[in-house]
C-alpha cells in the first residue's frame, strides 16, 4: 500500500525539546494524514488529558499524495483532543503549506507541551528553532504572516498561525495557512494558542521519493481536473445553495426554517459576481477557490464558502452578501471557524430579536476574538451557553451544525448523529447521496434513515482514506473505487479496512472520555426510525450496542460485515 514516508518530529515546546522516530509501521498500517495523526493522537495523548493542557498534541501530518504534483493534493492534516467537543478530532487544510511540509522530509509532526512565553517555531530538514513573539500576542493572521515574511524570509504559504481567538483560547478558534485557509473545526486554534505557540513555519529540501505512485494516473486526474466544467470552478461551494434552498435544506434565522427568500441575493449569483480571479491550491489545476471583492468598498477576502454564506447569510436573516464577506474576513484574520462563529452569533441574534443587523455581527466576531463582554460567552460555543441565552442546542456532540440539513436530507441526519467528530457535513458526506450530487445509480431517496447504515459506514470509512492520502473532496468525481486501488496499490477492500480501523480508534478514544450511543442519539430534532438504525450501524462496526468499541478489538478491520 502507497503510504507517507519519513519519521516523526516530536516538539516538546515546554522544554524546548525534539526527538525524531521511525514510525514506519504506522505509515504502513495508515497511509498518512488523518489515519497517522489518529494514531499517533490516539495513543500519545492521555484519555483524561485536558484538551487546553499541556498534554494535549497536536498532529501535522502529510500523506503520500502530497509529494506529487497531481491535483486536488494542496492540503495537510491535523488531529488534536478538540477543547469545544472534547473528543479527539481531526481538520484539514487546503492552500499551499502541504509542499513545504514534506520538504522537511518528516511525515508528521507533533507538537505538544506548553510554553512559558509566545513563541513561534521554525521546522526545516535542518532542525528546529524556537522564536520568542512577544510583541505578536493578540496580533491578527496577516500580521503575522507578514512578520515572518519579514523576520524569516517565508511566505504566507510555509506558515500556519493563529489570530486573537486562538490566543485567548475561543472554543472554535482556527489555525489559518496560507493567509485565509483554515484548519477550521473543533478549535485547534486554541490548542495551539494554549501551548503559546504564535505560528509554525516550514522548510527544506527534502521531500521524499514514494515509490511506486501511478505516474500515468496522476496525469490523467490532473488533466480532468483542468478540462472539468464542474460549476464548482465558477461559484466554489456555493453552487450548491440555489439547489439547497430549493429542496429545503438551508438552515434558516438559527435553524427555525429551512428556505432562505432572498438566497439569490447572496448564493452563486453573488459570488460569481464579485469574484475577480481565479484562486487554487498547491499543484492543482481545478481552480475553485474564490477571491471576491467589493469594488465600492475595497473589500477583499477569499470567499464565502457555502457553509459560510448559511452561518452567517440565511442562519442570521442577513442578505447583503458583501456583510457575509466582511464577517469571513473578520474571522480569517482574528482566527476562526466560520460555521461555529456564525452559528453562534445567529444564537445570539434570536435571543435577542436582532436578526440582520450586520453591524452588530461584526462588533460580536471582534468581541469573541477577544472575549470581551458577551464574546467572552460566545467564545464558548453554543452547547455552552445554550441556557444562559435562552436559545435551543443547535450543536451535535459540542459542535455547531454546518448546513444540508438533517431534518430533509434525513441520511444526513444519521451521519451528523454517528460522526465523532459531532455535526460535521464533511466526516461522511451523505448529502451528496440525497440532493443528489452524484450519478443517479449511487443517489439514496433523502427520506427517512431505515437502511442507510450500510453506505454511511462506506462513506466514513472512504472519507477517513480520502482524508488520509491527503485528497481534496472535489477529487470525488475523479475516484473510481478502480482508481483508489490504482492510486494506493491496495484493492477497494483493503482501504475500506484502513478506514474503518481510523474511524474506530476515533471512537474508541472519545468512549474513554464518556462518549456513547447517548451522545449519538443527541440531535436536536426528531428522526423517525434513528434509534433502530443506530443499532444497525453499530452491528455494522462490529461494535457494542451502547455506541462502544468493544475491549480488545481496537485496532480491528473496523470494516462492514457481509451482508446475510
Amino acid at each position: 500500500m502507497i503510504h507517507a514516508e519519513g519519521p516523526l518530529l516530536s516538539v516538546d515546546i515546554g522544554s524546548r525539546e525534539t526527538t525524531e522516530e521511525k514510525i514506519d509501521d504506522v505509515l504502513e498500517s495508515f497511509v498518512g494524514g488523518r489515519g497517522v495523526g489518529t494514531k499517533l493522537a490516539h495513543d500519545r495523548i492521555p484519555f483524561d488529558a485536558d484538551p487546553l493542557g499541556p498534554d494535549n498534541s497536536l498532529v501535522f501530518a502529510a500523506g503520500p499524495l502530497q509529494t506529487s504534483m497531481m491535483s486536488y493534493t494542496g492540503r495537510l492534516s491535523c488531529t488534536g483532543l478538540s477543547p469545544l467537543t472534547d473528543g479527539l478530532l481531526s481538520s484539514n487544510a487546503g492552500g499551499f503549506m502541504s509542499r513545504p511540509f514534506v520538504d522537511t522530509g518528516y511525515s508528521a509532526i507533533e507538537i505538544t507541551g506548553a510554553s512559558d512565553e509566545l513563541v513561534g517555531v521554525h521546522v526545516t530538514d535542518e532542525g528546529v528553532e524556537f522564536e520568542p513573539v512577544p510583541d505578536l500576542e493578540e496580533a491578527t493572521v496577516e500580521e503575522t504572516t507578514d512578520y515572518v515574511g519579514e523576520s524569516a524570509g517565508l511566505d504566507k504559504e510555509h506558515t500556519a498561525v493563529v489570530g486573537p481567538a486562538g490566543d485567548n483560547e475561543v472554543r472554535f478558534a482556527a489555525i489559518i495557512t496560507s493567509g485565509s485557509r483554515a484548519f477550521g473545526r473543533g478549535g485547534l486554534g486554541a490548542v495551539l494558542g494554549a501551548k503559546n505557540v504564535k505560528f509554525l513555519t516550514v522548510d527544506g529540501d527534502s521531500r521524499p521519493e514514494i515509490e511506486g505512485l501511478d505516474d500515468e494516473l496522476v496525469r490523467e486526474i490532473h488533466r480532468e481536473a483542468s478540462e472539468s466544467g464542474s460549476p464548482m470552478k465558477d461559484a466554489g461551494t456555493v453552487s450548491v445553495s440555489d439547489y439547497a434552498n430549493a429542496v429545503g435544506a438551508l438552515p434558516t434565522k438559527y435553524f427555525q426554517e429551512l428556505s432562505y427568500d432572498a438566497v439569490d441575493d447572496i448564493g452563486s449569483a453573488a459570488v460569481i459576481e464579485h469574484k475577480y480571479k481565479k484562486g487554487t491550491c498547491s499543484s492543482c489545476a481545478f481552480a475553485c477557490k474564490l477571491p471576491t471583492r467589493d469594488e465600492e468598498s475595497g473589500l477583499e477576502t477569499e470567499g464565502p464558502e457555502y457553509e459560510t454564506m448559511m452561518s452567517f447569510g440565511s442562519n442570521a436573516l442577513v442578505d447583503d452578501f458583501v456583510a457575509i464577506m466582511k464577517s469571513n474576513e473578520l474571522c480569517d484574520q482574528y482566527g476562526l471557524d466560520t460555521i461555529s462563529c456564525g452559528d453562534a452569533v445567529a444564537a445570539y441574534l434570536a435571543a435577542n430579536d436582532e436578526f440582520g443587523n450586520a453591524d452588530l455581527i461584526h462588533e460580536l466576531v471582534e468581541k469573541i476574538a477577544y472575549r470581551e463582554g458577551v464574546g467572552d460567552t460566545l467564545a464558548e460555543g453554543i452547547d455552552r451557553f445554550h441556557d444562559e441565552l435562552g436559545v435551543e442546542n443547535w450543536t451535535m456532540k459540542g459542535m455547531e451544525f454546518a448546513a444540508h440539513d438533517g431534518r430533509t436530507l434525513n441520511g444526513q441526519g444519521l451521519s451528523f448523529a454517528t460522526s465523532n467528530r459531532g455535526a460535521d457535513h464533511m466526516y461522511a458526506e451523505m448529502y451528496q447521496l440525497e440532493y443528489p450530487l452524484v450519478a443517479p445509480e449511487q443517489a439514496l431517496d433523502s427520506d427517512g434513515v431505515e437502511g442507510k447504515s450500510e453506505r454511511l459506514v462506506e462513506m466514513e470509512n472512504k472519507n477517513a482514506v480520502h482524508d488520509s492520502g491527503v485528497l481534496c473532496k472535489f477529487a470525488f468525481s475523479s475516484m473510481t473505487h478502480e482508481r483508489y486501488a490504482r492510486l494506493f496499490d491496495a484493492d477497494w477492500e483493503t482501504l475500506m479496512d484502513v478506514g474503518g480501523r481510523i474511524v474506530e480508534l476515533e471512537r474508541h478514544f472519545n468512549n474513554q472520555r464518556g462518549f456513547d450511543r447517548s451522545d449519538d442519539a443527541d440531535l436536536p430534532y426528531e428522526l423517525e426510525g434513528l434509534d433502530a438504525e443506530l443499532s444497525n450501524y453499530y452491528e455494522r462496526r462490529g461494535w457494542n450496542d451502547d455506541g462502544t468499541v468493544p475491549d480488545g478489538a481496537v485496532g480491528g478491520s473496523g470494516a462492514a460485515p457481509a451482508d446475510d
